[in-house]
């Protein structure tokens, strides 16, 4: 049983050189990925990245700081290397594997995984954003990219689309009851007109949808196509047992949707940092979750994901090759 190993982490931690407490959330993070693995030995070696790219309908009506044509293009950018998290994932030993499952463009570049339902989704402040074989094709399209990366130590994921943080501050409001104002931050870099245009968007949404609705719902009614894709994936991950690690605000709202629909994909979870997107602060308290890193990063694309990959390395080494206070021959403290 993990709480077994748990405890038996806790104990081992204890019994390094160094005062109780004193690696504070690294140490933490060690017991979790020792009692993941069920071994006092971990180890981090294979990681990929998973990141879907779909765009949003919501993009017609104005509540971003960049037109719709960017999510092809930075596709493309991606699949050539070029985008920061493909720098980062480069630099850190990180697989990576491109998604399109919901761009507006005929195909998709090489290097892409083409797994399109659809060309975006509709406007969802009017309609639903998605229907129930749209919802359907997503989520199988986040379960199938787990299945290609088989045996790997940690998922990441990511996502590109114009749009999302427009679908995702509305997600996170439905599924918790808070205000668009309490959800909805500038994401690409808004203006004020563009935000007080984007909150009353979502709350047109919310009225139209209400909020006393089944999480998979909301997400058909509100999400996006790889927002649904990675709840899928997550799904995917709770099946096979694998530690998935949770970017930012668009990645911890499809993670909250995922527990709120299966609550034990929660203990698989490791939280990269704290975006400065608004609601990422209230997304992750709602998932009672402590991040890594703290970098006022808001870029998405699985970047602050791939930055938190060296720091599981060390929290693994830390439990697997740090001194015993036995074994190095030094004093515990006094009783």
């Amino acid at each position: 049983m993990i709480d077994d190993w748990t405890a038996r982490a806790q104990a081992e931690l204890a019994r390094k050189t160094m005062p109780a407490g004193a690696l504070g959330g690294l140490g933490q993070l060690a017991v979790q990925l020792a009692a993941h693995q069920r071994t006092l030995e971990p180890r981090i070696g294979r990681t990929r990245l998973l990141l879907f790219a779909a765009d949003h309908g919501v993009s017609a009506a104005g509540v971003s700081a960049w037109p719709r044509e960017v999510t092809a293009q930075m596709l493309a950018n991606f699949a050539r290397g070029g985008a920061a998290v493909s720098v980062l994932a480069r630099a850190l030993d990180v697989e990576v594997e491109l998604i399109d499952v919901g761009v507006d463009a005929d195909g998709a570049p090489p290097g892409v995984v083409l797994a399109k339902t659809r060309r975006g989704t509709r406007r969802f402040d009017l309609a639903p954003a998605m229907d129930a074989a749209d919802l359907d094709a997503a989520l199988q399209a986040g379960g199938d990219a787990v299945g290609r990366a088989g045996a790997v130590d940690a998922l990441l994921l990511g996502e590109m689309g114009i749009g999302n943080t427009s679908s995702a501050a509305a997600l996170l409001a439905a599924l918790t009851g808070a205000s668009a104002a309490q959800c909805v931050g500038r994401g690409t870099g808004i203006d004020d007109p563009t935000l007080a245009r984007k909150q009353d968007l979502i709350e047109v949404a919310l009225r139209r949808v209400g909020h006393a609705r089944a999480p998979a719902d909301l997400l058909r009614e509100l999400g996006g196509l790889e927002l649904a894709a990675m709840v899928g994936a997550l799904q995917a991950a709770r099946r096979s047992d694998t530690l998935v690690v949770v970017d930012g605000f668009i990645a911890s709202v499809c993670a909250l949707t995922a527990v709120r629909i299966e609550p034990a994909i929660r203990e698989l979870l490791i939280f990269a940092h704290r975006s400065a997107e608004h609601g990422h602060a209230h997304c992750l308290a709602a998932l009672n979750a402590q991040p890594l890193l703290a970098l006022e990063m808001r870029l998405g694309e699985g970047s602050g994901a791939v930055l938190a990959v060296p720091l599981l390395r060390a929290a693994a080494a830390i439990m697997r090759e740090m001194a015993t206070f036995a074994a190095a021959g030094v004093s515990d403290k006094t009783k």
